[in-house]
């Protein structure tokens, strides 16, 4: 007897539809083809084990099994639960009419229970595309499953759940989340705020010309002056996210395995903050099965790296296309796959390797050569993909004293909004461009044009600090930013001034200077 069952393979960031054929005839062999990878080959005897204590008795016949289209890898242990219907189905333990209706996928433990799986919300957009009627999955990820509308999501415990609502046993109700609702309840709920910051004015205001602008920034600055306690505040001024950053970012983190049981909707931007040994595989994505990276775990919101000059020379060079063209291609024998990464990287590193070269507190141990060593880990094409570089020193006793709160993050966050909105009206003709990071050379030309004296002090700074065509640009479009934030049609004097100014570390003069 010939059964079919369904569920999806993912790869990157889509689903498709895999058939599971089974066939049930006289014998005692098992065959798996149609190209299984490991964890998918031993489901045979997980369903074994779970069938016996759920109190089926496992078929003895020759059974044949197939996972069409073959010539796809098939990856994880989702395909346990349609693998166990479809032997059950055959051997008329389960009703074979309702199959079609429904995709399922679901590992199954020896005791019959359904363990989560990845990539719930790519394959429930794949199953409402093929126009399944409903899509069967483990109770943990039924909330992530049920973000997709107009599909039928049901969550189930065990296999037994399963073989009874096929069989019309037991009647079970569809999981029905009121995501926009959710999604929108949890957009401005932040533990961290900048009201807990004190002093570090001119570092606050590059942290909003970055969120305005949705720019690069790197901090500078000797140990427990700060860098990473206002990195961490970052994301409660950004703009709030759209559903459908939304959806896209959860897409990523649900293929990544990354989504919490309770969680429906990612409603705040991500906040990846990996430690300086990270690998480059780790960072951009990929692997022996393709997992995304933290790039793209960071997608639609910030990537902080700290300690800059402590991770791998060669990781840090992965950064630099990604950066440019907001998604990284991974390319490998056997796959290539796709994975968006637009984010802010927000980067932090001390001045030397002792961490105290120019802190007027504290005496440098470190001599020129090592400081220009530890300067050079990060390379220049690295540095000019890098919007605002930031100095920031300790705040002396005075500052930290003073009970009075900082600005909170809202009204920062208000301003932020507004500079965005002028962005998004400015860009609404141009696909895929939502903010000044995001121009084109063309678009800086039509846009960022400064004026006569503007353009005489950039080409003075140009030369005086031998910056490259990149900064050049960068320079345009953080001037740009400004101008937005003072609600400035036409790019000015001042605001060119102020984003030259953030371009410390190409100055000739850095490390003999100090900070």
């Amino acid at each position: 007897m010939l059964v079919k069952t369904f569920c999806a393979a993912v790869m990157g960031l889509e689903a498709q539809t895999v058939t599971v054929e089974v066939n049930m005839a006289r014998g005692t062999m098992f065959h798996l083809t149609g190209m299984a990878d490991v964890p998918v080959r031993e489901s045979i005897d997980r369903i074994k084990a779970a069938l016996q204590n759920i109190g089926f008795k496992f078929p003895t016949a020759e059974i044949t099994v197939n996972l069409s289209p073959a010539d796809i890898k098939k990856e994880g242990s989702g395909y346990d639960l349609p693998l166990a219907v479809g032997i059950l189905a055959a051997s008329n333990k389960v009703n074979g009419d309702m199959l079609s209706k429904y995709m399922l996928v679901g590992e199954l433990g020896l005791d019959g229970r359904l363990q989560p799986i990845r990539g719930a919300l790519p394959i429930a957009i794949r199953a409402r595309a093929e126009h399944y009627e409903g899509l069967i999955v483990p109770q943990q990820n039924v909330r992530e499953a049920a973000v997709v509308n107009n599909l039928q999501i049901y969550g189930m415990e065990n296999l037994g759940d399963v073989i009874n609502f096929l069989n019309g046993d037991t009647s079970y109700q569809p999981t029905v989340i009121d995501t926009r609702r959710e999604f929108f309840e949890q957009q401005n709920q932040y533990e961290l705020d900048f009201s807990d910051v004190r002093g570090q004015e001119s570092v606050k205001r590059a942290l909003e010309v970055a969120a305005a602008g949705g720019h690069n920034l790197i901090m500078i600055g000797p140990p427990g002056s700060g860098k990473s306690m206002l990195a961490k505040r970052l994301p409660s001024i950004l703009p709030p996210l759209s559903l459908a950053e939304s959806l896209e970012t959860t897409q990523i983190h649900s293929v990544a395995g990354k989504l919490s049981r309770d969680t429906s909707l990612i409603s705040q931007r991500p906040f990846r903050a990996p430690h300086h040994t990270i690998s480059q595989v780790a960072l951009v994505g990929g692997g022996q099965n393709p997992q995304p990276g933290e790039i793209s775990l960071a997608h639609n919101g910030v990537l902080f790296l700290d300690e800059l000059p402590e991770l791998s020379r060669t990781v840090l060079e992965v950064l630099r296309q990604p950066l440019e063209d907001r998604k990284i291609s991974i390319s490998r024998a056997k796959y290539n796959v796709e994975y968006p990464c637009s984010f802010m990287l927000i980067a932090s590193m001390n001045p030397c390797p002792c961490g105290y070269y120019g802190d007027p507190t504290h005496h440098c141990v470190c001599t020129p050569g090592q400081i220009q060593r530890y300067m050079n880990k990060i390379s220049g094409p690295l540095l000019d993909r890098i919007d605002l570089h930031c100095e920031i020193s300790n705040v002396p006793f005075s500052e930290l004293s003073k009970m009075k709160a900082g600005e909170p993050s809202e009204k920062i966050r208000e301003r932020v909004i507004k500079a965005r909105q002028i962005q998004e009206t400015r860009f609404k003709d141009f696909k895929g461009i939502h903010c000044n990071a995001q121009m084109t050379e063309r678009m800086l030309h039509q846009f960022a044009e400064p004026d006569a004296a503007s353009m005489d002090m950039l080409r003075m700074a140009m030369e005086r600090l031998k910056l490259s065509a990149r900064a050049y640009s960068r320079i345009l479009k953080v001037a740009r930013t400004i101008a937005d934030l003072d609600n400035s049609e036409n790019v000015q004097s001042q605001h060119i001034a102020e984003a030259i100014g953030y371009r410390s570390l190409d100055r000739g003069d850095w490390a003999e200077r100090g900070i």
